[in-house]
């Protein structure tokens, strides 16, 4: 029998255990065009806290009481579609769940890169793409550049941090304690801030880019954006990928400096990685060309069985994902 991961309640703030229940599913014959797929690894991602809310947003919410989706890579065991075989790796939307029949049309056969299967979860999936379009082309970043990087221990960051510095930039990450700041310096991050330090991000971050930002890269907002704002360069381009101190908390984000934007002629642009999909020939290939030189590295937070799916996806929001935090089933 299947197991599940269900929404019981919509959570007030950040959720707890109770709002969530794995529960076993049926699992229908194939249909024309089918495939069964018992899935291997699952992804959790800050976007999915946005989806338990009953809200309008870029995705629709989950329905309680209904099996919850994610990303996921798995092994195809059955096939009534053409083109797929029993064997065949996958990367796929019904996660939150050991096992999934589900249309071959949304179901992507693993690029032929050499990279361990989870990784088209992390560095080459959907946090990696979200780097390297919201970098390249929303941000417009290009050699000689300071580009300021929020979370950037985390998948996305991470990523950022390193085809920045592959396209010749001077980079500043921020990261919370020791750790993590020292894994981000091993990326090749010219300077971290330490936004659980003493001083301010503000503070750190005037000291670290004295003469001014061109790119921020944001993945967290508040009081890092505030810092952006106040030492954006004349032309500076930021890219909102995510605001994670707000998702549980939908508090508004105080921004004492978003009057800059008008001297600085500051360029904001939020996205999602969706818009950029018809390019991700693009992505693979640059990225490709970038492992085979030698310029990325990959960090998984690794959490095992199903059973412990909350338990990774709270982790994010208590910063304890170093790279990207992955379920193994």
């Amino acid at each position: 029998m299947a197991r599940a991961w269900h929404l019981e309640k919509r959570p007030s703030g950040l959720p707890v255990a109770s709002d969530f229940a794995l529960r076993d599913i049926d699992m229908p014959a194939l249909a024309d065009g089918e495939i069964r797929v018992r899935n291997l690894w699952l992804s959790v991602d800050p976007y999915m806290r946005g989806r338990m809310n009953d809200a309008k947003s870029y995705a629709d919410p989950f329905a309680l009481g209904e099996p919850m989706t994610g990303g996921a890579v798995g092994e195809v065991v059955e096939s009534n579609a053409e083109g797929f075989a029993p064997g065949d790796h996958v990367l796929h939307m019904h996660g939150w769940r050991d096992e999934a029949v589900l249309p071959a049309r949304g179901v992507q056969k693993l690029p032929p890169i050499d990279v361990p299967p989870q990784a088209f979860l992390g560095q080459f999936g959907m946090p990696g793409m979200t780097a390297y379009f919201g970098l390249l082309r929303v941000a417009e970043a290009k050699p000689g550049d300071t580009v300021f990087v929020s979370a950037a221990a985390g998948a996305v960051g991470s990523t950022v941090v390193q085809i920045a510095k592959a396209r010749g930039m001077t980079v500043i990450g921020s990261a919370g304690g020791t750790r993590k700041c020292d894994w981000v310096r091993s990326l090749g991050a010219d300077r971290v801030i330490d936004y659980k330090g003493e001083a301010s991000v503000l503070r750190q971050l005037h000291a670290a880019a004295p003469e001014g930002i061109d790119v921020y890269f944001d993945n967290v907002g508040g009081e890092h954006l505030d810092a952006a704002f106040a030492t954006a360069r004349q032309g500076a381009r930021f890219a909102i990928c995510g605001m994670i101190d707000i998702y549980n908390s939908g508090a508004a984000t105080e921004l004492r400096y978003i009057a800059r934007t008008i001297a600085a002629r500051i360029r904001i642009q939020g996205f999602l990685v969706s818009d950029w999909m018809g390019e991700a020939g693009d992505f693979y290939r640059d990225m490709a060309a970038m492992l085979a030189d030698g310029k990325l590295q990959r960090e998984e937070t690794v959490i095992e069985g199903i059973e412990n799916m909350p338990q990774a996806f709270l982790g994010l929001f208590e910063g304890s994902n170093m790279g990207k935090m992955l379920v193994r089933v």
